[in-house]
């Protein structure tokens, strides 16, 4: 990584007159984890949420619709992993909180630290733009509201999330003659029984939906085009979380968290190749899943490794077979989607949405974003080391590099991904968390010692 950099960041907020005003965009698990520690510094914050309830994805059939959440979605950590630090689930909740569990906590959580009066439901915000020179000026951030009104913040952090806008395959989408649905849309398996399922994708989504739909479908294939390697959820009834993170430490090597995680998924698993899959030859997002390995074993779930064409409804597979299908589920990803912002002020070419840290844009101070990556553990953990690293450059404790420092680090970590995971639009905002979490707390510490 670059050698930081730093230019003295503004001491404003609370200490120095009226607390700054803060903007969140998106009342989900990280809008209001960044709420909670911005307001226990002073700030006044404001969260804009464009629908009715707390929660985002995790609201299952969220009125603001960007929630991917279907009817038997569970988290894929356990609740001792899931869980912010400050705040446990309720006794009754189950090793592996499901969406209603998690919507429940979310509102706990909102509750407890009295952030319900901060949020303004059912308010969409349309655009966000500056209203200052960021060489001369401190940070002022306009933000114009659905209504057409507009508003003025001190600093803005989106927390709208990267998984509301369906990437679509177009042979899928297009060629295929039967019915057409992205996993973003996907609820509940009522609708496919009896038909010839064809799954299209091996994430998590791809395996919840496949485990899903087998049970009462006539036919249910899994297209796995890369290789993988399915975590299990329980190991000698444990479950498999609370294990792993025993070996998630900087101190022990990558390779070797990675080799150990291997052996113990082989142990429950055994060779993901006799299951169907590919060999796993590049680094992927993991996948866990406590069922699909008994589907494809009963052979309630077939896997095949790639669609070559589609005719009508008859689908063409890589290994020379072909057949007919009613149904097609494409667990195709998403793309990163910021309709709230130009294009000119944050960049975003070929998903790719190059920022420092994965928080902050060079050239515009007072603008971060959190939540916009994917990792291998529980997202609540990681939104809380983003909202502190935000917090500390917020009150002045700490200051941002230069421009040319961070474009130079964000450079330098596209290539450290690059090197290591497969090139799919996915994988552009892969972190190991490990690796990640040891990043926040070294440029932290020596953002502190530059101010």
């Amino acid at each position: 990584m670059a050698q930081a950099e730093t230019v003295q960041a503004q001491k404003s907020g609370p200490a120095l007159g009226s607390p700054k005003r803060i903007a969140i965009i998106g009342a989900g698990a990280a809008g209001i984890c960044a709420a909670k520690y911005m307001r226990e510094v002073g700030f006044d914050v404001t969260i804009f949420e464009i629908g009715s309830q707390i929660g985002g994805m995790w609201c299952y059939r969220n009125d603001n619709g960007l929630s991917s959440a279907y009817r038997t979605l569970h988290i894929n950590t356990s609740r001792g992993v899931t869980r912010f630090h400050d705040l446990d689930f309720d006794d009754d909740v189950q090793a592996f909180p499901d969406h209603w569990d998690m919507h429940r906590y979310l509102e706990k959580y909102a509750r407890h630290f009295d952030l319900e009066p901060l949020i303004r439901f059912n308010t969409q915000v349309t655009d966000i733009y500056p209203a200052f020179d960021p060489a001369t000026e401190p940070p002022c951030w306009v933000l114009k509201l659905e209504n057409g009104t507009t508003e003025q913040y001190d600093t803005v952090i989106a927390a709208t999330g990267h998984l509301a806008d369906p990437l679509h395959v177009p042979m899928f989408r297009d060629d295929f003659a039967g019915r057409y649905v992205h996993s973003h849309d996907y609820e509940e398996p009522d609708p496919f029984v009896g038909d010839r399922v064809c799954v299209i994708g091996v994430g998590n989504s791809a395996c919840d939906i496949a485990s899903d739909v087998c049970v009462t479908s006539a036919r249910c294939v899994l297209v796995a085009r890369s290789g993988v390697i399915v975590l299990p959820k329980l190991f000698c009834g444990m479950p498999f979380t609370d294990i792993t993170r025993k070996i998630q430490r900087p101190y022990i090597p990558g390779w070797l968290r990675r080799k150990l995680t291997a052996f113990l998924t082989f142990l429950v698993h055994g060779n993901m190749q006799k299951l169907g899959f590919r060999p796993l030859t590049e680094r992927v997002h993991t996948t866990s899943n406590g069922t699909i390995v008994t589907d494809i074993a009963y052979k309630r779930v077939e896997v095949k490794h790639e669609v070559l064409k589609i005719n009508g409804k008859t689908v063409f597979f890589s290994d020379g077979s072909s057949e007919e299908f009613d149904t097609i589920i494409a667990a195709t990803g998403y793309q990163i989607e910021l309709p709230f912002i130009a294009r000119d002020i944050v960049p975003l070419a070929e998903n790719k949405l190059r920022l420092y840290k994965r928080m902050v844009q060079p050239g515009w101070p007072g603008l971060y974003f959190t939540g916009f990556f994917n990792t291998d553990t529980a997202l609540n953990m990681v939104f809380e080391h983003q909202a502190r690293w935000i917090r500390s450059v917020e009150t002045g404790e700490a200051a941002l590099p230069t421009d040319a420092a961070m474009q130079a680090d964000i450079e330098a970590q596209e290539r450290w991904v690059g090197a290591r995971f497969k090139d799919t639009p996915r994988h552009t905002i892969e972190e190991e968390h490990v690796v990640y979490l040891s990043a926040l707390r070294k440029s932290l510490r020596q953002m502190k010692q530059l101010t």
